[in-house]
């Protein structure tokens, strides 16, 4: 059952209707074809509410409208034809080729016209009423009298789902706040936590416009299907107390996501923005379609053609929403075109139509150029500052989503210590384990597989940043004195227990756990954690990982990943200490749990920097190696289709622009992880600059995590770098050899983060405290300045320190206040 009431409607319907609203909430109607004066006026009923999602007729007599018109009427929107004539279906199917599912048979036997298409509904006669007939009360008695309860008290379990049936959260109704919602189409329900009816919005602004309400199979609950609204312009409409749209937090990304986004800012968005100019810029919007619309033709993979069917949905969106278009227009067309039953030819315009020879050798040919697309980056000029800023934009990250997931793992393992620890294993990695920690030392069986080759580069690697490292250890105590008899010091300490998050599970990432386990011992932390993901295949770490945390004298390594594993650091369990501080790169949910313990005051835990996706800018001139300039930035793209690749070339000529597209084709064609290069390089960008200053510009507002120089005289050019996570000078420092073992740290700082935070270094794994020693000459010194300060603040306690002080010594007269 859908709703338990059919209205029967005639030729005063729409008054009927305008007269008492609350009958669209039936989502349902019939029209009975002899009281309409001809199609129409029918078809006017359809468009005028398109809100109700099953519209049939009613027919006995193909004398009263012909076959043509039942066809003409199906393709228009109406939804079945009921009728008690058997001869009148056979006619619609045999002789018009209506489809059989459409044409509604009253079955006598259980005197109801079991309707199967749109809605799935035995209609009973004694269900199907006129609606001049049907009061409100009427309305509101059908419904209380078709729904049953078993709870004790009396409530009804209520769905609320949007207009795109997106489920926002499960509340409960009564029988007075039913008689509300459908007297006012409003959202009302009833609060079980304040024993009282609750009418959506009526304090938050938040309220709900009722579409319809529905009955599930059983009789046992309602759905209510409404239009959330905002409590004002800018506002996002929001169905939870935690002002997200649902319940289960916010909806997924999606057309109806895009289409939100692209309406805020047609309104917001600043002047000289992207897509400010899409929307002030038709040949601009238009020409964007069209260029979107064929890269989709020419797309061949999955992941090509979801990509440019994306790209070619936000711009139509964009066009939509320029013009006032809603999705619900399109989808209320979709509808239109689902409903027809003839069909046109589907012959494309003449304009896109090649003849037959044509078509045979530019598919040939068009196959060819797929399989060997060239592998570009798009070409840009440093004065297109529009088109700049869209490549120099990094996407938008986007917590709020993450947090509700995130959120509860944290909890539970803070309650439930290793138990979660161990279930969100078995769940996340597929692994039950015994103990969520591995303690060293560490048994022999997880070194197995591991190569002497690969021993002597770890320790070639580690070598070469404990000594880059071991030479930033701060050792000796600055003192300075300040003032006579005023003397200041300042030292370090380590910080006592750190946790190294390390990525894993199918991953094998020994170069991050050296770059952090290493700069850890050289800093003498008393108690080095890590934490890595176990694989799926035997529940163990990789043999690389256990390698470095040996000899890096790690204490434990904690077999979890993700948020879990974060939290168990912070917080401590029954088998994992309690770190002072957590380093380390992760996903999107290890990020997360990071920014949500850091600001916990109950975890007391810190975080080396907030995470973003890799990237990488490298500034070329005109005697840079092509080869070279390619190989550094296919290295960055293999990392994944969001990581962030620029290139900014200094005066390059157009001879010089086609040998660095080529060598990335080249190259990238015979990289395994082509797929995601092929991905990364389509959104990268060369952007053609006109001076080495002005190239430096652009990099220090971009700030990339990895900055290199293929440049003449490249080390000249490092004074002009304020912003950059780390650099690489000249032609044959590859970043490559900073990932792994040039002795420099690869965790650095991204996102546009390095215009505040340095990459990870010996002091990350330090804190550093001050001191100051003042003797009576050095209070006589600064006595008196430091009580005027105090004085002036109100801070009487802070001035009488030093008053009774000086006093003693003599330092101040008798009469002194």
């Amino acid at each position: 059952m859908v709703f338990p009431i059919l209205p029967l409607y005639g030729s005063n319907s729409i008054d009927i209707v305008n007269k008492n609203r609350f009958l669209l909430l039936a989502g349902q109607s019939l029209l009975d074809c002899v009281s309409f004066n001809g199609q129409a006026q029918i078809i006017d009923f359809v468009q005028k509410f398109k809100e109700l999602k099953l519209v049939s007729i009613y027919l006995n007599d193909l004398n009263e409208f012909s076959g043509d018109d039942v066809v003409n009427l199906l393709n228009n929107g109406i939804s079945t034809v009921f009728t008690k004539q058997a001869v009148l279906k056979e006619s619609l199917i045999n002789e018009f080729n209506v489809p059989a599912e459409r044409i509604v048979l009253f079955d006598s036997k259980t005197s109801s016209y079991p309707n199967k298409f749109v809605v799935v509904d035995d209609f009973k006669e004694s269900r199907i009423i006129n609606a001049q007939d049907i009061s409100l009360g009427l309305f509101q008695d059908s419904i209380i009298n078709a729904i049953r309860t078993d709870r004790d008290d009396k409530l009804y379990t209520t769905l609320v789902v949007d207009e795109y049936e997106k489920c926002l959260g499960l509340v409960y109704s009564s029988l007075e706040s039913i008689k509300i919602a459908t007297e006012k189409k409003i959202g009302c329900y009833y609060s079980r936590s304040r024993n009282e009816i609750w009418i959506k919005g009526l304090t938050s602004g938040n309220t709900q416009d009722l579409v319809s309400i529905e009955i599930d199979c059983d009789g046992d609950s309602l759905k209510f299907v409404v239009i959330q609204n905002g409590n004002n312009e800018s506002a996002k409409p929001s169905f939870c107390h935690l002002n997200t749209e649902s319940c289960f937090g916010e909806l997924n990304y999606g057309l109806q996501s895009l289409e939100k986004t692209l309406k805020d800012r047609l309104i917001n968005a600043p002047e000289d923005s992207y897509t400010k100019r899409l929307f002030n810029d038709d040949d601009l919007l238009n020409a964007k379609i069209k260029e979107e619309a064929e890269e989709l033709t020419e797309a061949v993979t999955s992941k090509e053609l979801s990509w440019e069917a994306a790209d070619l949905f936000y711009f139509a969106m964009a066009k939509l929403v320029k013009n006032g278009v809603s999705l619900r227009h399109v989808e209320n067309n979709l509808k239109m075109k689902h409903l027809k039953i003839t069909r046109r030819r589907g012959d494309a315009k003449p304009k896109f139509i090649q003849n037959k020879k044509q078509k045979v050798e530019a598919k040939v040919e068009g196959e060819r150029d797929l399989t060997n697309k060239k592998i570009y980056l798009n070409v840009i000029k440093s004065s297109n500052k529009d088109d700049v800023e869209k490549a120099i934009s990094r996407p938008i990250q986007k917590t709020s989503e993450i947090m509700h997931l995130v959120n509860p793992i944290v909890q539970n393992v803070k309650e439930k210590g290793d138990k979660a620890l161990l279930e969100y294993t078995e769940k996340f990695d597929g692994i039950k384990l015994s103990t969520p920690v591995l303690c060293a030392p560490f048994p022999k069986e997880y070194f197995e597989g591991l190569t002497q080759e690969m021993k002597e580069s770890l320790d070639l690697s580690m070598e070469n940043v404990r000594k880059f490292h071991a030479a930033q250890l701060q050792t000796e105590t600055m003192v300075v004195e300040t003032q006579p008899g005023v003397v200041c010091s300042r030292f370090s300490r380590p910080i006592e227990r750190v946790g190294l998050y390390i990525p894993g599970g199918t991953a094998i990432l020994p170069s991050t756990a050296l770059m952090l386990g290493v700069p850890a011992k050289v800093a003498k932390c008393k108690e080095i954690i890590f934490a890595s993901p176990p694989r799926k295949s035997d529940g163990k770490v990789s043999p690389e990982v256990v390698y470095v945390a040996s000899k890096v004298g790690a204490s434990k390594i904690v077999l979890a990943g993700g948020a879990q594993a974060v939290a168990a650091m912070a917080y401590g369990t029954e088998s994992v200490p309690k770190v002072d501080k957590i380093l380390g790169p992760g996903n999107q949910f290890v990020t997360a749990a990071k920014m949500y313990i850091q600001n916990d005051t109950q975890a007391l835990c810190s975080i080396d920097m907030p995470a973003g996706p890799s990237e990488v800018l490298v500034v070329c001139d005109e005697n840079a190696d092509a080869d070279f300039v390619a190989s550094d930035l296919l290295s960055q793209a293999e990392h994944g289709v969001d990581s962030q690749v620029i290139l900014v070339g200094v005066n390059l000529s157009e001879k010089k622009i086609l040998e660095v597209q080529d060598a990335v084709d080249r190259q990238a064609n015979e990289l395994p992880r082509v797929d995601i290069v092929r991905k990364c390089i389509a959104h990268s960008t060369i952007i053609l600059c006109e001076s080495y200053e002005e190239a430096f510009g652009m990099s220090n507002k971009y700030a990339p995590e990895h900055l290199i120089l293929q440049i003449e005289n490249a080390q000249k050019y490092v004074s002009l770098v304020d912003n950059a996570g780390s650099i690489f000078v000249g032609q044959y420092t590859p970043e490559s050899c900073g990932d792994y073992s040039s002795g420099t740290n690869h965790t650095l700082p991204t996102y546009g983060y390095a215009r505040q935070y340095s990459g990870v270094n010996t002091s990350t794994f330090q804190k550093f405290i001050t001191s100051q020693q003042i003797s009576p000459e050095g209070l006589q010194n600064i006595g008196k300045a430091v009580m005027c300060v105090a004085k002036v603040e109100g801070l009487d306690g802070h001035r009488n320190a030093v008053k009774i002080r000086m006093q003693k010594l003599g330092q101040l007269p008798t009469d002194f206040e």
